[in-house]
This record gives C-alpha cells, structure tokens and sequence, in this order.
C-alpha cells in the first residue's frame, strides 16, 4: 500500500499523469480502496507471451473481483450504499472486460503500477543528475513499450476488420451468385406458358433489380473497406519502421558501441535479453501485418473490383518486405568477439545470434553461416554492393557452421569454437602507413528463406589486426575509441581532441593494469605535457588542443627516439606483469618527471623517495630520493627495466637499499613493502648498503661514523666513477654502486685524505 499512499503525494502535472492512467479499464476507485491487496500479488511474475500463465492470470482476476465484493458488502450506512452500488459494479464490468482475455488485465495493471512507480520516483529525484539519467533510460524503454502496447492494438484492429472484411464478401460472393441464379431463372423463362411467364418475369426482373442494386452498393462498401484497411496498415508500418529504427539505429547501436567500447578495457556491453525482447515483439508484430496483407491481396485476387486498393497493397506489401528484410539482416549480432589481434595459427572462438530466427521459424529449416577475412579495400567495394563475394585476404580454418536453435532462450545462433588463422594476404599499404595499421575484417555471410523470400545477409566484425604486435594495440584502441557508427570500412579521424584521448587511455589503463586506480588529474596533465612537449600545468589549457593520430603513434616525441604510445604501452606493460600491487596501494607515483620529483622531494628528510616511470627507457622505473650532501641533494638510480624485474622484483630490490627509508610523502619503506618481499629460509635479509648507509641514512651500522657534514671534500660522491651522465646511479656496471661507495667508506680515514703525502703507504 505504500505505493499508493506516495502516488496520492504527487502533485500538479505528475498528478495529471497518474489520473489519466486510470478510466472504464481499471476505475481509479478499485486501485484506491483494494490498494494493499493490488500491492501484494505477483503481477510481474506472469509472462504475457507464455500461454501457459492464462490460468494464474485468472486466478488473479477472480481474486481481484472477489475482493470487490467483499468490499461492497462491507459498506454500510447511508455514504456506504452508494460506494457499494458502485464497487459492485466494478466487479461485474471487470469481470466482463476480462473474462475471455485475463492476461489483458495483467498487462494494465502492470502499466499502471510501473508508471505509479516511475512518477513517484520523478518526484523523489527532482534534478539530480543519476536519477534523471536513469529516469532518461526508464522514461525511453517506457515509451517503447507503450509502443508495442499500441501496435499491439491497431494490429488487432486490423485484424478484426480484416475479418469483418471477409464476411462482408463472402455474403457478398453469396448474393452473386443469387444474381447470377436469377439470371439463370430468366432462360428457363422461354418454356413456360405467356400467362405464367409474364407473372414470374415480373418477379424476377425486381428481384434482379433488387440484387442488382444491392451488390453495386456493396461492391462500393467492398472498396472502402479494402481502401480503409490498406490505409490503417500504412499507418500501422509507418509506426512499426518508426518503433524499428528506434531499436535498431538507437539501442542496439548502443549496445554494439558499448561492446566496441568494450574492446578498450570499457565495461561489459551487458545482456542482449531486452534487446531480444524487442526484436521478438518487433517480428511478431510485422510478421502478423505481414500476414494480413497477404489475405487481404488473397481477397482482392478472389474478387477483383477496379480501383486503387491493388496499388495500395503492392505498396504496403513491398513495405513490409523492407522491414522485415532489415530487421532480420541487422539484428544478426556479433555476441561474443574474438580478440582483435589474431595470430596465425592460432585457435579463436566466435559466436554470432539472431534474436528474431526462433519467431520467424528460421530454425525450422538451420541454414549455414561462412566466416571469410577480407582486406578494408574489399569491405568498402561491398558497401558499393560490387560483387567481391569470391574473393577474400586470406584463409580461416572452420569457418562454416549451422546455426542451432536453442528452446529455452527461442534464440537461434552459430557458435564457431575452433577457428583458426592460416594464412593472411597483405594489401598495398597507403603512404605512411605501417604493417600494424593494416586492417581486416571477418565476414559473415548466409541466406534463409522468411516466408516466401530467400534474404541474403552479410554482416562485418570490427577491424581486426593479424600482427600481433605491442604498436598494434594503438591501432585497435584508436578505431575502438573513435570509429563513428555507420562509417565507411574503416574510416576513423585523423585528429581527436585531448579529453576524447584521456577518456580513451584511462579506460585502457584500468584494463590492462586490472585496476581500479586511475590515471587522475596531474597524471593527464603529467601525459599531455609529454605529448605537446609543454610545460603548462593546468589540464584546462589543453581541452581544446587535438591530437593526430600521427602523434599518438607514429611520430617519435620531440628529444626521444620512441612515440607517445609506445612510452605508455611500456608503463602499462611493467605495471600489468609487475607492479599492479604497487600501483594499487599508491606506492608508485609514477607519472612525474625530473624537475617534479625534485620539487616534491627537496624539503622532505633525507631517505624519502619515489618511484616514477623512467623518460629514457621505455617501461622504465626510475628511483628518486632526497640525501643532503656538499655536491647535490637529490639522487635518481639509472631505471629497472622489465627484465630487471624478472629476475628480482621491485620490492626486494627496494628493501636492499637501506638508504630508502620513507615512500614519498612520509611512509615507512617496510611498512609500505614488506609483504612483498621474498623470504630468505635460513637468514635475515641482507643488507647490501647503499651509497650513504654509513653517513646517517640506515639506523645500522653508523656508530663512530662521522656525520655527512663532517667527512672530507674527497669522500662527496663523485660522479665520475658512480654517475652517468646525466646523473643517474648505474647499479649495472662492473661493480654496484652501493658497495663501491661501501668499500670507499671503510677504508681509513687518512687514505681519502687529499693532503696525505705521496708515497704514503694506502692499506688496502
């Protein structure tokens, strides 16, 4: 009852709706006084399309008007003896409307409460945002549903008067033949006497009159009627190819962008149950029209009458050809992709569904499906409907399949499990386009008859990339992102504005790293920094700058002999096979470079460090830390690479350098890493000093050492023999740097001393 209690809360035009819900269907005063009762039953339950649910239906509309009566006698005094005429009332027109039609009664009072629902809920979410939006989607299939409602009920007008139209000319086919009887009767005439013929020759000439006169009206009335149904299914097709291109060029398009999508690490596409629903009530629907346009060209074939209607009914049937020749081409999916990077020689699964085969009875009679690869060349030449259907790029293994019907779901569906690439052809390549831009596609391709017309449909998968290659991955994720519903094989925009890309790369990113931590704010600005080699900081100032494709994957970055994918491929790939736990728990910040570790380090203790993605080497992760000395204050290790990784993790190799000592900002080292470092049976972790463990940076090992300050010029680490170039640490070279300067500290005091004499003897 509490549904009722909010609706009668509604106000103004959301009230106005509510009330208009109601009228000699279903009274407004039964769903108010039977309220609780309505609430409590199981309407949703009862599936329409099952005929096996009349009999709970008709439980439902017994109860329904049992609960009436009880009401109505409960109603007492003199207010009560109106309410209970009229409750009683309800009863029996209820019961009247729905007697031979049960499952009607479930459908309205369904419509009502879902609408009761929707516009309590209008209410309750007044302009925020999630709200409108999902009211948006609910508002949306509403209205599609309430389209069927009504196509539901001009299809059975139809029908009624379709069959209103066959009495009326089988009464009339009778009278002609009675015209045509009398007709008869004026022959025989000549054999009987002057006097008698006389007398019946009189008679029959009214009667002909009579019949005469008769059928010219009724051949008029034949005419409307004829006119009038091919006009009511005009409109009905007209609204049919509306409802059918709101669910084909809208929501199933959005379902297959939401699968393309998909195909960047973006979020399942979801289940194709409703859209299945639709099609099934779409072709059941069409093909019932379809149906009655055929009887009503049987009639008029039956019994010709000069006039417009056979142009009409040319038209109308031509029409219905149209849609129901759309529906059934469009509405074969791609439900389960392979990935679109395929190798040679290697199996891939396929599987391909026809919603609307099961109401049609295709599967009545199975037909085949054929999988071909054809190069974008081939796919533009069958867009222009040139005849390209024996040529093909390249060779699949199993690649034919019948498709299976399967009872439970009513689908139909061809499930093609061990394909395989055998060989593929390369086509001419365009300009500057490289081997991993080259695009193909798998075709589909198969005929089945739907009533009396053989339909032929071909159906395209997105692009798909046979090199498998890391450079490749742009390519997909470029057509994923950007390709435009209903373009041309396989074009895509040469230039996409900024936040298109970050939108694309975040969605990547979380993919292929498996993560729920995303690329925030300062790592956007962080990568269009590195893009358009700028220093601005604000993300804002680049919302209107666009990036060519020439940009994102074939031009090198200005300074660097690598592009910008090929640098954040290697991110993703170092954190997906290395670091995801890290990354989650915040432990790498990753995207800063030198100059914004340097600044976020610079008033921090000495030991804090971080961890940020290398500029010189591609899937790189560079160490920075803070130590104060006389030469310099910030330090960076030459980065690990994925090979690096391979043969020691991140962790370990973090926890045997004891001069790290706080994770930017302020986090204990262990405290942070710990639990991903590797046990050692046996003995303590080893403690391979670093560079400055003896100078005040490791809580070991430092007792009668001198303070950083204190030591000579000549013990500040020199960036000869420890240094590259560019100041990095090299833990590569012929001896780790951290034991080198191990080795340099524990020698005497006076062997580093700069004003020791010469030939001094140097203890070793």
């Amino acid at each position: 009852m509490a549904g009722w209690i909010q609706a009668q809360q509604l106000q103004g035009d959301a009230l106005r709706q509510m009330q208009v819900l109601y009228g000699q269907h279903f009274p407004i005063e039964v769903r108010h006084y039977l309220a609780q009762w309505i609430e409590s039953q199981p309407w949703d339950a009862i599936d329409l399309d099952n005929p096996q649910d009349r009999a709970q239906a008709t439980q439902l509309l017994e109860g329904l008007v049992q609960e009436l009566q009880k009401k109505a006698e409960h109603q007492v005094g003199e207010d009560g003896f109106l309410l209970k005429i009229k409750l009683g009332h309800y009863a029996t027109q209820l019961q009247n409307t729905y007697d031979r039609c049960p499952m009607e009664l479930v459908r309205c009072i369904r419509h009502i409460l879902y609408n009761e629902q929707r516009l309590v809920r209008e209410a309750n979410n007044g302009t925020s945002p999630v709200g409108s939006l999902a009211d948006a989607m609910s508002q949306k299939h509403l209205q599609i549903n309430q389209t069927f409602e009504e196509l539901r009920l001009v299809t059975q007008d139809t029908e009624n008067e379709l069959k209103k139209l066959q009495q009326t000319q089988e009464y009339f086919i009778i009278q002609y033949q009675e015209s045509l009887r009398v007709q008869a009767q004026f022959a025989g005439l000549a054999q009987l006497n002057p006097q008698e013929r006389l007398s019946r020759e009189t008679a029959l000439q009214q009667k002909q009159v009579s019949l005469e006169a008769w059928l010219q009206r009724e051949a008029q009335t034949l005419q409307q009627y004829r006119v009038e149904l091919a006009e009511k299914h005009q409109k009905t097709l007209q609204l049919l190819r509306k409802q059918q291109t709101i669910i084909l060029d809208d929501e199933l398009i959005q379902w297959k962008r939401r699968q393309q999508l998909a195909g960047n690490g973006g979020p399942p596409e979801g289940s194709l149950d409703v859209l299945q629903s639709w099609c099934e009530k779409l072709a059941e629907i069409i093909w019932q029209n379809r149906q009655q346009i055929r009887r009503a060209e049987h009639l008029c074939q039956q019994l010709p009458i000069p006039g417009p209607v056979e142009e009409m009914l040319a038209e109308v049937n031509a029409t219905i050809t149209d849609i129901i020749s759309a529906l059934v081409t469009s509405t074969f999916i791609i439900e389960k992709q392979p990935p679109q990077v395929l190798k040679t020689q290697t199996k891939f699964a396929w599987r391909d569904r026809a919603p609307v085969g099961g109401k049609l009875n295709v599967h009545m009679n199975p037909p085949q499906v054929k999988a071909t690869i054809i190069s974008e060349q081939q796919a533009k030449s069958l867009l222009k409907n040139e005849n390209t259907r024996n040529e093909c790029s390249g060779e699949i293994l199993n690649n034919c399949c019948v498709m299976e019907y399967h009872q439970a779901t009513g689908t139909l569906s061809a499930h093609f499990r061990n394909m395989s690439l055998k060989r593929i052809k390369r086509a001419d390549r365009r300009g500057a386009e490289s081997v991993t831009e080259e695009k193909f596609t798998v075709l589909f391709e198969s005929q089945f008859s739907v009533g009396s017309n053989e339909l032929v449909f071909q159906v395209k998968v997105r692009p798909r990339s046979p090199i498998p290659h890391r450079t490749t991955t742009a390519t997909v994720l470029w057509d994923n992102a950007f390709a435009e519903p209903g373009r041309v094989p396989f074009a895509v925009p040469d230039k996409v504005l900024w936040p298109q890309l970050c939108e694309a790369l975040n969605m990547k990113f979380k993919a292929e790293v498996q993560s729920n931590r995303g690329l925030t704010k300062e790592n956007l600005v962080f990568l269009a920094q590195k893009l358009f080699n700028s220093s601005t900081s604000h993300l804002e100032d680049y919302n209107g700058m666009s990036v060519s494709w020439s940009q994102f994957n074939r031009e090198n970055l200005p300074g660097w002999n690598y592009t910008f994918w090929q640098w954040f491929d290697g991110v993703m790939e170092v954190l997906k096979k290395h670091h995801k736990p890290h990354w989650n728990d915040g432990a790498i910040l990753g995207f800063v470079n030198k100059q914004q570790a340097h600044d976020l380090l610079i008033n921090k203790p000495d030991g804090t460090f971080l961890l940020r993605f290398s500029d010189s080497e591609i899937g790189g992760i560079t160490i920075a830390w803070k130590f104060d000395s006389p030469d310099r204050n910030l330090w960076n290790l030459k980065p690990f690479t994925t090979r690096d990784f391979s043969i020691r993790s991140l962790a370990d190799r973090l926890g045997d350098l004891s001069y790290l000592i706080y994770v930017f900002p302020d986090r204990p080292k262990d405290e942070v890493f710990s639990k991903y470092y590797t046990p050692v049976l046996g003995a303590s972790r080893p403690d391979t000093p670093g560079p400055f463990r003896n100078c005040g940076l490791s809580g070991e090992g430092t007792r009668g050492m001198p303070a950083p300050s204190d030591l000579p010029l000549a013990l500040s680490p020199s960036p000869d023999p420890v240094l590259d170039q560019d100041g990095e640490f090299d833990l590569d070279e012929t001896m780790d740097v951290a034991r080198h300067v191990e080795e340099l500290l524990r020698r005497p005091m006076d062997s580093l001393d700069p004003r020791r004499k010469e030939g001094s003897p140097h203890p070793l």
